[in-house]
């Protein structure tokens, strides 16, 4: 039995030192080396390498962004047969069992971004050099964003503090109640705000605002709704984001890093990614698996046809919503216009996720399918807003407020104001909840949306109450633990 990652420290840290390869995108690098991991962080350069090493399994989250779909009522798992990755299929039909190879990616690559990230912090002290208080303020952030990743799908997890995890530790720790999970979450963001630059010193590292937003979301997802409309409203208030007229050019190219991006998973379209070693690529896997299969024709490159629109979620969209046809591509109607032709793959709708497929002319190198060079957009200016709307409506603080926010984002969708809503209370939460899913749909955001508003067992088909909220931990971590760690309910 392969070893477990929560406890493989870095002894040879072969990401660690990158040069540039194509842009100035702070992970868009090539290995060079490995160093013993103990007699490291002797220089600035050294920091600034591990942590490029940090940031990098931010490209794994790709699966994460997928499944947050497929185990949602946006979409079907769809690809080839009902065997093609079965543990998608199993997920779309909520019958996932501790035995799952795509759960186990998320918990190996979600611990091996935390352990790097800590890694870092564990040797803090190591070498002074001006600046230094901003890389482990991005430490800190990225060990944040990989806890709340892991909370959100696995619940209680263990925490180590500043220090990688090591053979011994799976038996020892036990795993954290999501309390203190999020405790940790909030003080690295809190910590991360006081030290990040306001303005990030690369295209691709965060700054203050981006480690207020997601503070803000940890905070909404604990209903600590005062807290979240404060943290959130200051990212709104600094005058720096805004939303794009033209919201189809957000999932565009030219549209990466953009005036409403808080925070993007920088991908490129260097080679290093293979089926056998996905977490290699440097691009966005997830374009290539949501793609067209079998396609032919203009715009769009073909791909595996994963992750598939249902009826439904194209309905939703009202007359007007110019949201939906970049979201969802109706493949039927775009072949009829443009004589594109197109194979048909299991659970076919129709539909395609617009915003994460391939485009053509983006220079792909190696196989098309895997190295995307389609940025993630993590948290969009339009999240933020829907985020505090929904804060002040829930939290009882401000109704009129979180209308505001919200007909922003509405008046975007439709240019102009007859779409404005004008309802208070549990009525505007549903109008709020609804204009998330309209918004981010094919981003990743629907099922832990569902789940976090009790709204879950009502919309997804399959889904269980007091046992589908969480992932089970996969079984090969219960089984290292010895008895240390419990299975989650109902698995």
């Amino acid at each position: 039995m392969k070893p477990s990652i929560i406890y493989k420290t870095l002894l040879a840290i072969g990401l660690l030192a990158f040069v540039s390869a194509c842009d100035d995108s702070y992970v868009d690098r090539a290995p060079l080396y490995s160093i013993d991991s103990e007699n490291y962080f002797n220089s600035e350069d050294d920091y600034n390498n591990a942590l490029i090493a940090a940031y990098d399994l931010l490209q794994t989250t790709y699966v994460n962004v997928m499944l947050g779909e497929i185990a949602s009522d946006n979409t079907l798992c769809g690809g080839e047969s009902a065997t093609d990755v079965i543990g998608f299929q199993q997920i779309d039909d909520m019958i996932h069992t501790p035995v799952n190879d795509n759960l186990q990616d998320i918990w190996n690559w979600m611990f091996a971004g935390v352990n790097r990230a800590s890694y870092i912090l564990e040797f803090q002290d190591k070498t002074d050099f001006a600046g230094k208080e901003q890389i482990l303020a991005e430490a800190r952030f990225l060990r944040a964003y990989y806890h709340f990743e892991l909370v959100k799908w696995f619940g209680p997890i263990p925490i180590k503090g500043d220090a990688r995890f090591e053979v011994g530790d799976e038996t020892a720790i036990p795993r954290a109640p999501v309390s203190e999970v999020y405790a940790a979450i909030e003080a690295d963001l809190q910590y991360a705000v006081e030290n990040l630059a306001d303005i990030a010193p690369q295209v691709g590292r965060v700054d203050k605002s981006a480690a207020r937003a997601l503070l803000g979301k940890a905070y909404l997802y604990q209903e600590k709704f005062a807290e979240a409309a404060a943290v959130l409203e200051e990212v709104i208030t600094n005058g720096k984001y805004t939303l794009v007229d033209d919201f189809g050019q957000i999932f565009e190219m030219e549209g990466e890093n953009g005036p409403g991006a808080v925070f993007e998973v920088q991908y490129s379209d260097a080679e290093g990614a293979g089926f056998g070693c996905l977490q290699c690529s440097e691009g966005n896997v997830a374009v290539g698996f949501n793609g067209i299969r079998n396609y032919s024709g203009p715009v769009f490159d073909a791909g595996f046809s994963f992750n598939v629109p249902v009826q439904e979620a194209y309905d939703a969209y009202e007359p007007g919503d110019s949201r939906r046809d970049v979201a969802i591509l109706d493949i039927e109607a775009w072949a009829e216009e443009t004589g594109a032709t197109y194979g048909i793959g299991f659970e076919h709708t129709g539909y395609y996720n617009r915003k994460y497929i391939a485009r053509k002319g983006d220079a792909n190198l190696g196989d098309q399918n895997l190295t995307n060079p389609n940025n993630y957009r993590a948290i969009r200016y339009a999240d933020v807003l829907l985020m505090a709307a929904e804060a002040l409506n829930r939290g009882g603080i401000d109704d009129e407020r979180a209308r505001t926010y919200l007909n922003e984002v509405r008046r975007r969708a439709f240019g102009d104001m007859d779409h404005d809503i004008g309802a208070s209370g549990d009525a505007l939460t549903d109008f709020i909840l609804e204009e998330r899913r309209l918004e981010l749909m094919g981003e990743g955001h629907r099922f832990f949306d569902l789940v976090r508003t009790g709204r879950a067992a009502d919309a997804i088909d399959g889904f269980q109450a007091g046992k589908h909220e969480l992932f089970p931990i996969p079984i090969e971590e219960i089984q290292f633990s010895n008895g240390n760690w419990e299975q989650n309910p109902g698995y």
